[in-house]
Parts: structure tokens; C-alpha cells; sequence
């Protein structure tokens, strides 16, 4: 029996973590309130956004909603980091609207089945793991863009309901409000937000931003206030999402069609997932998983074009409400998905009329939040390169999009990388006692330091035995082997001795072959170049 005692909560602690909470806290009624309440705010926070992105897409509301819900539930459910929250996307609605435009919605279906089984691809082969090659400034230009982002996209509400139009390329125009009409809201909005401010202050019983938005909702319900509420953008009254197989020619012109759309979407999606999933892991403390992430993306998009879905990705905003309000298992993220789907189901009336103030009061405070405040002190501090690719990151997330901004920041970070290591190369010589030179090599040598490298030897002014020792260099990709190979031939050449040291097996068999290389062996250690893994001992080849 005492063994059997002991067993069991063991093999709770193991089963607990993944299948229920996903982290290693207790579980109680106090945390079950907490999950509950925070998915509760989240939902709210994303019933608007859902329709928001809908109409960008150019889809009915109901589309993004039942997106916003079924990505959101499986997700919450095998996610790589419980806390993230995942739904319809701004991001993603951009790009699918020349799409449902020129093709029709059911081909958007298609294409966000595509896009999810892309992404279990990239799960599979565990491309995920690649996000740890994006640079802390570029994850700063990602957070300061996305806020404003989130910013720019409340403006929306601050005009005349149903003045928007659809373009084609998003909706745009519009009459802004003004008069009373204006004041009432941004008093309504400054009220939520002094709320969501305070509250904490006072008690954490409720989730500050749940509190701002009943509070502010009972009011102006009770005083009859005129203004924008939820019902104003659109009727969220629904049924189940049903199963529905996208009615598309199964033929290889359909796939030239969709098959752009997926691959960007796929890409787009996984990146923004991926970049929240680190920052709700800075805020919470906890380490996530990217490849298992990048999967239940995949899972959940496939799901979702089969039940009439835009599909979505992570939302680092309605995270950090998820958060911020004490969501920190998978309870919060599938409460909120549920939620959703009561609202749709039960709920509508009610929900639609909720003053859209209190909602972007919300999205103010999450703004606040998110917006790096620290990087406008740092800039001054950091390398000037990486200031740049701050502001470079939050421009073009700001003017484009996060992926474009993402990849030009890394490939911008990657440049001024190796253009640093660029010179840092360089040789000591010295003299042996027969007189033969000895070019003592220091730095990595890689295609940015090819030139510099051959630049360093004279080839004319140096005696008939020269030694070239790479004990304290490091030979990177093919461009240093091809440097090394020219330098030879030009010793050769000139008819005097080269000798090669600390060269790895792999330069010996590649300058082997171009009949250059002469080396003492006895100095030649046993590993291979700096890109090869040692997978049986799981050491990185140092690759001199």
C-alpha cells in the first residue's frame, strides 16, 4: 500500500502537467476560478477582433468566429506553451483577401486545409527550432511593431458603424466620430482602462480586464448610452460549425492556386505563433515547445478549413489579456474557446451589447503592455546595428507584415554578423630555426573573411617552406576551403613548400583531391567542420 501511495501521485505529477495544466502549479478551485475568468475575458477580447478580421478577409463574421474557435480549442488543447491563446488573425486576413476575391471563399477553405498540413510538415522535420536564430532585437522590433499594430486596428472602432467599406484589399474609409458621440467613447475607453489600471490595486478576485468590461457594459446599458457596441459590426448568432469539404476541382490548377496562398499563410502563421509563444514564455517564466507548436498549428488549421474556417495562428494580444488576467494552463485557453462557442450558440443577444469601448479600453491596456518601453532608453546603448534592426523590424511589421519584418530583420542581423567576423581575421608570423615562416592563422575563416584571408600572405617575398597553422582559426563553409585551395595553388605556383597544420579531415580529403594539400598529420587533430553535428556524442565539431 505505501508503495502503491506513492505511485499515484507520481504518475499524476507526470500526466497533470501535459494533459491538464501544462505547468507544474497546483490545481484547486482557486486556480480553476482563476482559468475560468481569465477565458472568459479572453473571449470577449476576441468576439470583435474575429468579425474585424472577417471583414478584412472579406468573409461573413461567422467564418472568423468558428476560425477563432477551432483553432483556439485545439491549440489550447496540444499546444506547445499552455497560456497562448490562438484564433483568426489580422495578419493572415490580409493575405487571404485577394484570394476569396478572385476565387471565392470555398477556395480559401482549401487553401487553409493546405496551409495546415504545411505547418504539421514543418512540426514533423522540427523546423520550429529554427526561431532560436532570431536576434533579441529583432523579437524587439516584433513587439513594438505589433503594438502598434493592435493600436492602429482599434482606430476602426472610433468610426460610424457600417460606414466601412470592403476594397477587395481590406476594409477602408469610413466617417470618423465626432461630437458627443466621440467624447462618450473615449471617456468610455479611458474608463475601462482606469479600471484594468486599478483593479489589481484593489483585489484580484476578477481579472482586471473582465472587470472593466462589465463595469463599463453595465453602464452604459443601464444609462441607454448611444454608442458602438458588438452588434453593430455584426450579427455573431450562429449554429455549430459543420463538417464541409471544400467544394473545389480536385486539379493541378487548383493547386497552382492555392498553393502560394498556403505557403505564405503556413509561414506567416508559424512564424507569429512562434515568436508569441517565446514572449509568453519570457512572461510566465515556462519554456515551450516549438516543433510540438508548429503541429497543433497544423492540426488546427487542417480542422478548421474543414468546418468553415479562415483559420489563424497565435494572437500575442489576447495572450497577454490571458496572462495578465492569471491564465496559465490549458483550462484558460480551452475555457475561452467554449466561451466563444456559447456566445455563438446561447449568448448572442448579450454579448452584442457590449460597447465596443470597453473592448478597445481592453486593447489599450494590452498596447501598453506589449510596446517594449525599454528599448527607447536602450538605443542609444546597443550597437548601432542593432538599433537599426529594432527600428527596421517595428517599421516593417508596422508597413507590411510580421513575416517580412522578421526575415529582412534577421537577414539584416545575419549580414552585420558576418561582416563583423569579416575582420577579425588575421595572421602572426613568426620564424622557425631552419628559417621556414610560420603563418599562425586567428579567426573564423567563412566566406565573408575569404578575401581578407588570401590578402595575408606574401606569397613572392616568403622563403621556400612556408607553414600555415589553423590552431586558433576556424574553417566555416565551402568559400574558406576554395580560399585555402587558392592559396596553395599560388605557393605551388611559385614553386615553394607548403605546409597546412590543424586543418579538420574534411579540408584534408577536399585539398587532397586538388592534389595542394601537403600536412603535418601528427598536428592534425580529429574533428570535423563547424557545421557538422557529432550526433553519437552530441558535441558541435569545433572545425578549426
Amino acid at each position: 500500500m505505501p508503495a502503491r501511495k506513492a505511485l499515484l501521485p507520481a504518475l499524476a505529477e507526470r500526466l497533470s502537467p501535459d494533459l491538464v495544466l501544462g505547468s507544474g502549479e497546483g490545481f484547486g478551485v482557486e486556480r480553476l476560478r482563476i482559468e475560468i475568468l481569465s477565458g472568459l475575458t479572453v473571449a470577449l477580447a476576441l468576439v470583435p477582433e474575429a468579425v474585424a478580421f472577417a471583414f478584412v478577409a472579406g468573409v461573413h463574421p461567422l467564418v472568423g468566429l468558428y476560425a477563432a474557435f477551432m483553432v483556439g480549442l485545439i491549440t489550447a488543447l496540444i499546444g506547445g506553451r499552455p497560456g497562448m491563446i490562438s484564433g483568426a488573425t489580422g495578419a493572415l486576413a490580409v493575405v487571404m483577401v485577394s484570394l476569396v476575391a478572385q476565387h471565392g471563399v470555398e477556395y480559401l477553405f482549401a487553401t487553409v486545409v493546405l496551409m495546415g498540413l504545411l505547418q504539421i510538415t514543418a512540426g514533423v522535420l522540427r523546423w520550429g527550432k529554427f526561431i532560436r536564430l532570431v536576434p533579441h532585437p529583432v523579437m524587439l522590433g516584433f513587439v513594438n511593431g505589433l503594438a502598434i499594430v493592435i493600436f492602429l486596428a482599434q482606430l476602426g472602432q472610433f468610426k460610424v458603424p457600417g460606414s466601412m467599406i470592403n476594397t477587395g484589399h481590406g476594409m477602408s474609409g469610413g466617417a470618423w466620430l465626432a461630437g458627443p458621440e466621440l467624447a462618450t467613447m473615449l471617456a468610455l475607453v479611458a474608463l475601462t482602462m482606469a479600471i484594468i489600471w486599478i483593479m489589481p490595486r484593489v483585489t484580484r478576485v476578477v481579472p482586471a480586464p473582465l472587470a472593466g468590461i462589465a463595469v463599463v457594459a453595465g453602464l452604459v446599458i443601464a444609462l441607454g448610452l448611444d454608442v458602438p457596441r458588438v452588434g453593430d459590426l455584426a450579427s455573431i448568432e450562429g449554429g455549430l460549425p459543420a463538417f464541409h469539404i471544400p467544394t473545389v476541382p480536385l486539379t493541378l490548377e487548383t493547386l497552382e492556386i492555392i498553393l502560394p496562398y498556403a505557403i505564405i499563410l503556413a509561414a506567416i502563421g508559424l512564424i507569429e505563433s512562434l515568436l508569441t509563444l517565446n514572449l509568453v514564455g519570457e512572461m510566465t517564466g515556462k519554456r515551450g515547445g516549438a516543433s510540438q507548436e508548429c503541429v497543433a498549428q497544423g492540426v488546427a488549421n487542417t480542422a478548421t478549413g474543414f468546418f468553415g474556417g479562415m483559420g489563424g495562428c497565435a494572437m500575442i494580444g489576447q495572450s497577454i489579456i490571458n496572462v495578465k488576467s492569471g491564465g496559465r494552463t490549458r483550462l484558460a485557453g480551452i475555457a475561452a474557446a467554449l466561451f466563444l462557442l456559447a456566445f455563438i450558440l446561447f449568448a448572442a443577444p448579450m454579448i452584442e451589447q457590449i460597447p465596443l469601448a470597453a473592448l478597445v479600453g481592453v486593447m489599450f491596456m494590452v498596447v501598453i503592455g506589449t510596446f517594449a518601453w525599454n528599448s527607447l532608453t536602450i538605443l542609444r546603448k546597443v550597437p548601432l546595428t542593432d538599433a537599426m534592426v529594432i527600428v527596421l523590424v517595428t517599421v516593417v511589421t508596422v508597413k507590411y507584415d510580421l513575416a517580412i519584418a522578421v526575415v529582412v530583420g534577421v537577414i539584416v542581423s545575419a549580414l552585420a554578423y558576418a561582416w563583423n567576423n569579416a575582420t577579425r581575421i588575421h595572421a602572426i608570423t613568426g620564424k622557425e630555426i631552419d628559417g621556414t615562416k610560420v603563418y599562425r592563422v586567428q579567426g573564423p575563416l567563412f566566406f565573408g573573411s575569404a578575401a581578407g584571408f588570401g590578402e595575408m600572405f606574401d606569397v613572392s617575398g616568403d622563403p621556400d617552406r612556408v607553414i600555415v597553422d589553423f590552431a586558433e582559426s576556424r574553417v566555416v563553409d565551402q568559400s574558406a576551403l576554395q580560399a585555402i585551395e587558392a592559396m596553395a595553388m599560388k605557393y605551388e605556383g611559385a614553386g615553394k613548400e607548403l605546409q597546412l597544420r590543424h586543418l579538420s579531415r574534411d579540408c584534408h580529403r577536399l585539398l587532397s583531391k586538388a592534389g595542394h594539400l601537403m600536412v603535418d598529420s601528427d598536428d592534425d587533430p580529429d574533428y570535423s567542420l563547424a557545421v557538422d553535428y557529432q550526433v553519437k556524442t552530441g558535441v558541435l565539431g569545433a572545425g578549426h
